[in-house]
């Protein structure tokens, strides 16, 4: 019979952490939080220091009544959630809910990893509740409440009901429409290049490319053809000769074993997995895979929210001994590794790595999905080669001149020893996870080249080039940004996105993140009132106080006092003078289809929609038109903007149900009125 009842979030890990501990320990899970704020009220009294008003949440009442029963006749209650600010105060909170009945030994133990090694050791050293993380974790919450239910009804006020802001996707949602500003107002500036396609005198037929660097010895600028005419003259009967070889010895450094930011980068640009998606499928990693009989069920990553890069000395051992064994000693690096973290990184944490480095992703493959293979690889490739040797590349540059006037150059990069990359090579794929090319080959052929030999001129290209805006966010390179700013931290940057992506403030497209019309107008209105509380640097602010709450160093409820004072006059002030959008009537050509009156421009949370001016007795709304014509046979519709229950926006025809005609992208301006090819039913 069960003496000892641990508390984990999920039935998953219940299920691994009970295998591990036998049957004298009952494992439940509590499904993550069981207490919160409320949802229907603030549940924070500004006037009594912040005192939050916690209530047991509605989806948990049962789940709380069965962690009670289950606490009956028990020895001890130990408390498993993840360790981090989150996990502890989940903690906080079962432990006051069951110190109602149970009068024994409630205490907390963490692991960074689901091993049986790892568990039995935790257990060994179980503690007490960290009050500092509760309390970190707790102003946050309590910050992110203020903002949101202070600032969404004034937006539904104002704006429209349904909208809502938060204290750090509105910061996020301004770095995305600051973006999108640039691009709009960017104006391509033209420029030319010149290559020469050249070959040896000595050696016919090895052709190959350089272009136009220098012009007497200043670095070459070409905005317009009428630059390039005359050069061109020039250099069709000029003399092409080596004038210089330079031969360096590159060496490449691998890169640190994964952090939370790091990895959704890299999942992104390699996997093309969205931020959420790496999260949601490296908790699968984390909590456990059947591994079949030999192993059955186990933690396959360490923890996966976590801004460290540290390893442990079993970890350091293991990988440096697999190394030797896989590769031979030429590909270890000559002493351990040792990375530094960013400032303020919690040190008591791993690195994202696997919990075996001698569970091969080829050998346990068949075992995982294809995207927990294809994640579980990107983390152990990485772990693997941050302990490699260095890989050396010889560089050769090649300085042309032409006729004392002009100097072209050419470059070539060899791959001499691979070090790091070799485990990228062993499947194929370089240490940028594409087909391998450039490690054991020249990107292009070049001949043998002495200094002074003369070369044959093949042909010259001119070619015209154009100054590209910069790119829009996508959820790496927002990712980045976030952390590089000092903006939220490892478990908050996937929720930010996806609050984005939920709330319609943003549209993923191709990858790339596009402010919606809606986003732009509610982040117009808090930057011209909240513009302090929007600033990157004030937010960042708040950040480091936070980590400063974890460490002991500051009253959390202090924090709170500060923040406040700032925000609650710039609220009154927002109240008065904020723009009413709602009282704003822009008359359009349209006419109701029910009553015949004018239709106006309104605002929902959706976007701007069309609604009828004898509003209320007649109710009657619809989509606002993109300007293009329905292609569907017959149909005299135009294509509306949609948005599906999983917030995929789409187009289909006003005319709908009559007309059913749906795309998922509209055509390209020149084609208004022709059909798109690529439409489905929806």
């Amino acid at each position: 019979m069960a003496k000892f009842l641990v508390i984990v979030e999920s039935p998953a890990k219940a299920k691994v952490i009970h295998k591990y501990l036998g049957n004298k320990y009952k494992v439940e899970a509590s499904m993550g939080h069981v207490r919160d704020l409320p949802k229907s009220r603030l549940g924070v009294d500004l006037d009594n220091n912040f005192e939050p008003s916690y209530v047991i949440m509605t989806n948990k009442k049962k789940t709380v009544t069965k962690l009670k029963k289950a606490s009956k006749n028990m020895n001890c209650i130990y408390l498993a959630t993840d360790p981090d600010r989150e996990g502890e105060a989940i903690c906080w909170h079962l432990e006051w809910i069951l110190r109602q009945s149970f009068k024994g030994d409630i205490k907390r133990v963490t692991f960074n990893e689901i091993t049986p090694a790892a568990v039995h050791e935790a257990f060994l050293h179980s503690h007490n509740i960290d009050l500092q993380l509760v309390n970190a974790q707790q102003a946050r919450r309590i910050l992110d409440r203020i903002v949101g239910y202070k600032l969404s009804p004034l937006l539904w006020k104002k704006v429209a009901r349904g909208l809502s802001a938060g204290r750090v996707q509105s910061v996020a949602l301004k770095l995305i429409m600051d973006r999108e500003r640039q691009i709009r107002d960017f104006k391509p500036q033209e420029y030319w290049s010149i290559d020469a396609e050249l070959e040896a005198q000595k050696e016919r037929g090895m052709i190959f490319k350089a272009r136009l660097d220098k012009i007497k010895g200043e670095k070459v600028e070409l905005p317009k053809r009428e630059d390039v005419d005359d050069i061109l003259d020039e250099l069709k009967v000029a003399e092409y000769k080596v004038l210089k070889i330079d031969k360096k010895t590159k060496r490449r450094k691998p890169q640190p074993p994964f952090i939370t930011s790091k990895l959704q980068q890299e999942a992104f640009n390699k996997l093309r997995f969205p931020a959420q998606k790496t999260m949601r499928v490296a908790q699968r990693l984390y909590e456990g895979i059947d591994l079949g009989k030999t192993e059955g069920t186990v933690g396959l990553i360490t923890y996966m929210r976590t801004d460290s890069v540290n390893i442990s000395k079993g970890a350091l051992h293991d990988v440096r001994k697999f190394i030797d064994e896989k590769f031979s000693k030429d590909y270890l690096s000559e002493n351990p590794r040792v990375y530094k973290s960013r400032k303020r990184a919690q040190e008591a944490h791993e690195a994202i790595r696997p919990t075996s480095v001698f569970r091969d992703p080829e050998e346990i493959k068949k075992y995982l999905t294809d995207d927990e293979y294809k994640l579980y690889g990107l983390i152990w490739k990485r772990f693997v080669s941050s302990q490699m040797s260095d890989a050396v590349d010889e560089v050769q540059t090649i300085d042309i001149d032409a006729s004392g006037k002009y100097m072209f150059r050419t470059s070539s990069t060899k791959n001499i020893f691979p070090g790091f990359s070799k485990v990228y090579i062993v499947t194929d794929l370089n240490e940028n996870g594409e087909k391998d090319e450039k490690l054991n080959e020249k990107k292009y052929e070049i001949p043998h080249l002495a200094v002074g030999d003369l070369l044959n001129l093949i042909q010259l290209l001119p070619e015209q080039h154009f100054t590209k805006p910069p790119a829009r966010f996508n959820d790496a390179s927002l990712v980045k940004t976030l952390e590089e700013l000092g903006i939220g931290r490892p478990s908050t940057y996937a929720p930010t996105i996806q609050t984005l992506l939920f709330r319609s403030y943003v549209e993923r497209r191709s990858s790339a993140l596009h402010p919606t019309e809606m986003g732009e107008l509610v982040i117009d209105l808090l930057v011209n009132h909240f513009s302090y509380i929007l600033d990157v640097k004030f937010t960042a602010l708040m950040e480091e106080e936070l980590d400063e709450v974890e460490e002991g160093k500051k009253d959390w409820t202090s924090v709170l006092h500060e923040f406040y004072n700032i925000f609650s006059p710039k609220l009154a002030e927002a109240q008065e003078k904020m723009k009413n959008i709602k009282r704003a009537v822009i008359t359009t050509e349209h006419n109701c289809d029910i009553c015949g009156k004018p239709m106006v421009v309104k605002w929902g949370r959706f976007g701007k929609f069309l609604a009828c001016a004898g509003f209320p007795e007649c109710k009657y709304t619809r989509s606002i038109p993109t300007g293009f014509r329905c292609p569907a046979p017959g149909c005299d519709g135009e294509l509306v903007r949609r948005q599906s229950r999983n917030k995929r926006v789409f187009y289909g025809c006003s005319n709908y149900p009559k007309c059913s005609f749906t795309v998922n992208k509209l055509p390209h301006k020149k084609d208004k009125d022709s059909s798109d090819k690529e439409s489905h039913s929806q």
